[in-house]
Order: C-alpha cells, then sequence, then structure tokens
C-alpha cells in the first residue's frame, strides 16, 4: 500500500504521548494502512510535540487559553485539521472535553482510548474505581467519538486480570500495557475500511478475525 493510499490521520494530545508513539510506531510498517500526517496539543509544553517533531511529523501546539471558549477553541483546532487534509483523527491524552458542534463534524471520523472496559468506569480515575467496585477484569476500550463522553460506538477492547494486591498504580501499568497494542490495531481495522460505523453501531468486514475486531487476549 503506497503512502498516497492510506488514511491521513491526526493524533490530539495534551501530555507526553505515549499511546501517540505506538500510533507512530505501528504507522511506520509498509502495510499500516495509515499515515500520521499531523499532531496538535492543547499545551504548548505537551511532551508529546517534541516526541512527534523527532518522529519527522508535523506537530503544533494550539492553546486552549489563548481562546475566550470553548467553540472558538474547537474552530481553530477544526481549521488546523481541514487545512491538513486530516481524514482520521485518534485522541490519544487529549484532555479537553470537545464541543458537540465539533464532534458531530467529525462523527465517524474520531476515535478516542479509554483505560476501562466501557460502559465501565467512564469518565475520570477508572483503575481506583475498578479496585473499588472489585472487579476482577478491567482494561481499556477504543470507540468512536460521540457527544455524550465515553459513550461512543465500541470498536475494540482488550482486557487485563486484577490481581490480589494490585495499587491503582500498579493496575493502571498493566493496562497502558494493552493500551500501546490496542489502539495500533484498532486504527487499522477503521483505517483500512475492516470496521466502520452503521446505524450506530460498528460493523466488521466479513472475515475479519473475532480477536482483531472484539478482544484482544489477555
Amino acid at each position: 500500500m503506497s503512502i498516497a493510499t492510506k488514511t491521513r490521520v491526526a493524533i490530539l494530545v495534551s501530555g507526553r504521548g505515549s499511546n501517540m508513539v505506538s500510533l507512530i510506531e505501528a504507522a511506520g510498517a509498509p502495510d499500516f494502512p495509515a499515515e500520521i500526517a499531523l499532531v496538535l496539543a492543547n499545551r504548548p509544553e505537551a511532551g508529546g510535540l517534541a516526541r512527534a517533531a523527532a518522529a519527522g511529523i508535523p506537530a503544533r501546539a494550539i492553546d486552549h487559553t489563548a481562546y475566550p471558549d470553548r467553540a472558538t477553541f474547537d474552530a481553530a483546532l477544526d481549521a488546523e485539521l481541514r487545512a491538513a487534509g486530516i481524514e482520521l483523527v485518534c485522541l490519544a491524552g487529549f484532555m479537553r472535553i470537545l464541543s458537540t458542534g465539533f464532534v458531530e463534524a467529525w462523527a465517524g471520523r474520531m476515535l478516542n482510548i479509554h483505560p476501562s472496559l466501557l460502559p465501565l468506569f467512564k469518565g475520570t480515575h477508572t483503575h481506583a474505581r475498578a479496585l473499588e467496585a472489585g472487579v476482577r477484569l478491567h482494561g481499556c476500550t477504543v470507540h468512536y467519538v460521540v457527544p455524550e463522553l465515553d459513550a461512543g460506538p465500541i470498536v475494540a477492547q482488550a482486557a487485563v486480570p486484577v490481581l490480589a494486591g494490585d495499587d491503582p498504580d500498579s493496575l493502571a501499568a498493566r493496562v497502558i500495557v494493552q493500551e500501546h497494542r490496542l489502539y495500533p490495531a484498532a486504527l487499522a481495522l477503521v483505517a483500512g475500511g475492516r470496521a466502520r460505523l452503521e446505524g450506530g453501531r460498528v460493523v466488521f468486514e466479513a472475515g475479519t478475525a473475532p480477536a482483531d475486531g472484539a478482544l484482544l487476549s489477555l
């Protein structure tokens, strides 16, 4: 697959961008169906910007504090994405709630990774909440972004066991290993046309292996 035929992807970050790095590394493979064409951050000091630039990817900050409200910030974000010819957006630790208008403008073209097995534990502090709830399995989810937080149709999930003696940090460390596997796999499914939104649900191309499209192994 040539570069010209690959889906142009932008990654939005707010911090160091560990999931961003996993996507960039995966996209370096000749047969990966997406190219990372742009990295944007809402914080100029975000470590992900330097990491993306070091990989030769255009990277810039759009400082949300320079805008009077969410709508004008989102408009600036949208303009950058469109100017770069972006076809698909991946949120990777992007700590801003996007406006309904922005989300609707990119409906079906924006993915997020969340550190829980959705629909469990939407929002923040997912690992501590999983431990408090006493679940035996925890994990991460890649989903399409919709206006309601962490509620979009699910593309893929990966599970890890919750072990005796776990604390939020040890559980988070186990989950992030799976995040770094899951997000590139899910992006490949979507960018390659093997997973798509249809009637508010994710539909997989015939022949897609269940392990690729539903639940990665422990």
